[in-house]
């Protein structure tokens, strides 16, 4: 009789058990849940409720002994851009201009005791506490002063005509619009890089992985099964955020369910990267106290200067040029392209471009520094 051959190792079987048991030690980890989940939808509520489609309103005095009764008090109390408010306690009115809390007085005096005349003056006082408003304000009150001078000429006198504004109606750019994509990059950026190189770590320094090598199991299969299982995590986690962000705040998705779809490939293209950088700090560390520190050297500068909760034109042009070298400030373009201006992934060319080469830098690192034992 012939001897009944062994059926040989099968690579496919280990590498689905190594996912099946790091999906189920991933969700067994609150805190995992709540760094992925939790805490980007509580930044969403919390920034996303700033309303962004509110015109300016400017507080102003109207000065004591004003003449109210010109056409143009008329105009600026009937403006919706123009609050006048009354304070008649000198001492509190001195107070409010300091602290910045209103822009100004507004002075209107006749420049003639003719009470038929229509000449009058206006001036405008402020403080330098105001100086984020009153520029703005003064433009407005031109226009207002503007329309005033036209509508006292008559229409074959005027050397300048002005027409009603056109005004076309496109789709609002909500504060939702910016936050949500700032968060998804804040989310698996932290949550992947922490996922990452925590799990390799331990494993290493528990001896699992030396474990692991006394059997036929490939080493790529064992990066693959931690890998695979933080992706499809990471993807779910992104996919409750945009659907939440989606049906309760009214987030943009330019061209619906494809778009949903490009944000999560766009997302995965990250995912790939940030675990890159993950097994990279895992083989740094020599303890796992350090894991912490390194973590926060690689995401904290791209946290706050990538476009995550406010955008990086606020910077100087000097801090600009270093934020266009991160691969999160990318990122977060990329999605804002796609979810809002409705552009595919075939117009995000530079962003996958500078994304491409980090993956290529930090994959080549880890290949030379990577640590098994």
């Amino acid at each position: 009789m012939f001897k009944q051959q062994e059926s040989p190792y099968s690579q496919k079987t280990a590498l689905l058990a190594l996912v099946k048991a790091s999906f189920r030690a991933i969700f067994s980890n609150p805190s995992a849940l709540v760094f992925s989940v939790a805490f980007p939808i509580l930044f969403v509520l919390i920034f996303g409720a700033f309303r962004g489609d509110k015109a300016t309103v400017f507080q102003v005095v109207i000065e004591k002994g004003s003449d109210t009764t010109h056409p143009i008090y008329k105009s600026i109390v009937e403006s919706p851009f123009v609050r006048v408010i009354h304070i008649d306690d000198a001492t509190q009115l001195r107070k409010e201009l300091i602290r910045g809390k209103i822009t100004g007085i507004l002075s209107i005096r006749r420049q003639s005791s003719d009470p038929s005349s229509a000449s009058i003056a206006i001036q405008f006082k402020s403080t330098s506490a105001s100086a984020n408003t009153y520029g703005s304000f003064l433009q407005q009150l031109n226009y207002i002063i503007l329309q005033q001078q036209e509508a006292a000429i008559p229409l074959s006198s005027r050397t300048v005509v002005l027409l009603p504004p056109v005004i076309e109606q496109v789709r609002p750019y909500k504060p939702i619009d910016f936050v949500l994509p700032g968060q998804i990059g804040f989310s698996i950026l932290f949550s992947t890089l922490f996922g990452i190189a925590f799990t390799f770590f331990g494993l290493r320094e528990q001896l699992v992985l030396k474990r692991f090598f006394a059997t036929p199991v490939n080493r790529i299969n064992i990066l693959i099964g931690i890998g695979v299982s933080r992706l499809f995590f990471q993807l779910i986690s992104v996919s409750v955020l945009i659907l939440f962000g989606h049906w309760a705040m009214d987030f943009t998705l330019a061209n619906g369910y494809v778009t949903f779809f490009e944000l999560l490939a766009v997302t995965t293209f990250m995912l790939f990267l940030l675990m890159g950088a993950g097994l990279l700090i895992s083989s740094l560390a020599k303890v796992d106290s350090n894991i912490p520190l390194l973590i926060n050297l690689f995401a904290l500068p791209q946290m706050i200067l990538s476009g995550t909760f406010f955008p990086v034109e606020v910077f100087p042009e000097w801090i600009q040029a270093i934020c266009k070298i991160l691969p999160l400030k990318h990122f977060n373009d990329a999605i804002r392209k796609i979810s809002f201006e409705g552009l595919s992934l075939f117009d995000c060319g530079t962003e996958f471009f500078v994304m491409g080469i980090w993956m290529i830098a930090i994959y080549f690192l880890t290949s030379r520094l990577i640590r098994w034992e």
